[in-house]
C-alpha cells in the first residue's frame, strides 16, 4: 500500500479499543434507564401510601374478633404421685436390763405371733437381788405378826383389868354403903376399896397407853412388809423382762444377736436393736399430695397404684389418715393410705406410683389456652361486653384437654376473644365472630 492512499488520523490498526468504548457507552445507557425505572416506581408507591393508610384505617375501627364462651366443667384429673410403703406397725426390740442370750428362738423371716417368747435371757445378779427381797418380806411380815401379837396380848390385860376393876368398884361401893352405919365397917376397909379402884383404872390407862403404841409399830411394821412385797415384785418384774416376747403378729425382719450375746439397754435407742419385727399383712401407703391438689381429700376413697416389682398389675387402699397440716419444706400434706396384704407380696420400703384423683369442691371456669394473654405486667383474658373490648386478669390453672382452667372476675358463658393479645385495647369496639365451640 502506498502512503498517500493513507488519510492522516484514522487508526485502522485499533478496531478492539473501539469495541470496548461501544460496550461502556451501552452500559451508561442501561444503568440511566434502571435508575429512572426505580424513580418512578418509587413515585408511585409513595403516590399510593396515604390511600392505603386510609383503607387500613377504616378497617381497623371496628375489627371483627373470634369470640369463644366462658365454660364451667369440673375439674377431674388423675396425677402420678410417688409413693412409699411402711410397715403398719414396726418396733425395734431392745432389752430392758442387761444380761446374756439364753435363748434364741427366732431369725431372720421368721413369722411370729403376739404373746410368742422370742428369746429367753439370764442376768444371775437378778437371782440374787430376787431372794434378798423375798428374805426382806419374810422378815417383815415376822416383825409385823409379832407386834399384832402384842397389841391382842395387851388388849387381854386390858380386859383383865376392866373386869377386876369393875369387881373392886363394886366391893367398894358395897364398903361405902356400909360405912354409913357406925361400927359396922372399918374406916381402913373404905380406903383399901377405893385405892384398889384407883390402881385398877390407872392399869387400864397404861394398858391403853402400851396397846395405842402397839398397834402403831405394827402399822408401821405393815407398811414395811408392803414396801418389801413391792421391792420384791419388782425384782420380780426385772426379771420378766429376761423374757422378751413379741408384741404383735409379725414378720422378724433383722436380728443382731446371737445366743450367747452380752445385750443391755443403749441410750435412745441408738445402738442396733436385738430384733426388729414388722407387721406387713396390713401396709401404710404414704402420700405427699401437693398443695394444689389437697382440696379433694377424703377418707374413705380409694387409691390405686403400681410398683415395679409387679409390672401390668394394679394395687389398691383406701384413705385413712390425714395429716393436715403441710411440709414446710415440700409444701405437700402426707396422706397414709391403708393397704391389705395378706399375700405378704407387698413389701415395706417399695417406691409405688400411685394413681391420685385431682379434684375440685366445686365446678372451675375454662377457655382455650389461646385466650390467656401474658406480658411482663400482667396475664388477662379479653372479654366482649357490650361490642367493647376489655381486660379482666386471671390465673391459670389445670389444663384439661383443649381448656386452660383460669381464676378471675368471669362468669360462666362471658365472651372472650379466641386469641387474647394486648394490641386489642380496652374500649376497642368490636365486630364478633364465634368460633368453633369449646369441648
Amino acid at each position: 500500500m502506498k502512503a498517500e492512499d493513507t488519510q492522516p488520523g484514522i487508526e485502522i490498526e485499533q478496531p478492539t479499543g473501539s469495541r470496548k468504548r461501544n460496550a461502556i457507552v451501552a452500559s451508561v445507557v442501561i444503568a440511566s434507564v434502571l435508575i429512572f425505572s426505580v424513580i418512578l416506581v418509587w413515585q408511585v408507591r409513595k403516590n399510593s401510601q396515604p390511600q392505603q393508610a386510609n383503607t387500613a384505617d377504616k378497617a381497623t375501627q371496628t375489627p371483627t374478633v373470634l369470640v369463644s364462651h366462658v365454660v364451667s366443667k369440673d375439674v377431674e384429673r388423675q396425677l402420678r404421685l410417688p409413693g412409699e410403703l411402711r410397715a403398719y406397725q414396726d418396733v425395734a426390740i431392745y432389752p430392758k436390763v442387761q444380761g446374756f442370750v439364753e435363748t434364741l428362738n427366732v431369725d431372720r423371716g421368721s413369722a411370729v405371733k403376739r404373746g410368742q417368747v422370742l428369746i429367753r435371757m439370764s442376768a444371775p445378779e437378778l437371782a440374787s437381788r430376787t431372794a434378798e427381797a423375798q428374805a426382806r418380806v419374810g422378815a417383815t411380815k415376822d416383825q409385823r405378826l409379832e407386834m399384832e401379837a402384842r397389841v391382842r396380848s395387851v388388849r387381854e390385860q386390858k380386859a383383865e383389868a376392866a373386869a377386876k376393876l369393875s369387881a373392886d368398884e363394886g366391893t367398894y361401893r358395897r364398903l361405902k354403903a356400909a360405912s354409913a352405919t357406925p361400927g359396922v365397917v372399918a374406916e381402913n376397909d373404905v380406903d383399901i376399896a377405893r385405892q384398889n379402884v384407883e390402881a385398877d383404872k390407872a392399869r387400864i390407862r397404861a394398858l391403853d397407853e402400851n396397846e395405842k403404841a402397839a398397834q402403831a409399830v405394827a402399822q408401821s411394821q405393815s407398811e414395811n412388809e408392803k414396801a418389801a412385797v413391792s421391792s420384791a415384785r419388782s425384782v420380780r418384774d426385772i426379771e420378766s423382762y429376761l423374757v422378751i416376747r413379741a408384741p404383735f403378729d409379725g414378720i422378724i425382719t433383722e436380728r443382731n444377736v446371737n445366743n450367747g450375746s452380752l445385750a443391755g439397754p443403749t441410750s435412745g435407742g441408738s445402738g442396733a436393736p436385738m430384733l426388729r419385727i414388722q407387721q406387713i399383712s396390713k401396709l401404710r401407703l404414704v402420700i405427699a399430695v401437693p398443695e394444689a391438689n389437697i382440696a379433694g381429700i377424703n377418707h374413705g376413697d380409694r387409691i390405686t397404684f403400681t410398683v415395679p416389682a409387679f409390672p401390668g398389675e394394679t394395687f389398691s387402699g383406701m384413705v385413712a389418715r390425714i395429716s393436715h397440716t403441710l411440709d414446710e419444706k415440700t409444701r405437700s400434706m402426707p396422706v397414709e393410705v391403708d393397704v391389705l396384704n395378706d399375700s405378704a407380696r407387698l413389701a415395706p420400703g417399695m417406691f409405688p406410683e400411685v394413681v391420685w384423683p385431682a379434684k375440685r369442691l366445686q365446678p372451675s371456669l375454662f377457655v382455650p389456652p389461646s385466650a390467656v394473654a401474658v406480658t411482663t405486667e400482667r396475664t388477662f383474658v379479653v372479654r366482649i361486653r357490650n361490642g367493647a373490648a376489655e381486660w379482666v386478669d386471671v390465673k391459670r390453672g389445670v389444663s384439661m384437654g383443649d381448656l386452660v382452667e383460669v381464676f378471675g372476675d368471669l362468669a360462666e358463658n362471658d365472651v372472650v376473644a379466641t386469641r387474647g393479645t394486648d394490641e386489642l385495647r380496652q374500649g376497642t369496639r368490636v365486630n364478633v365472630k364465634e368460633s368453633t365451640p369449646a369441648r
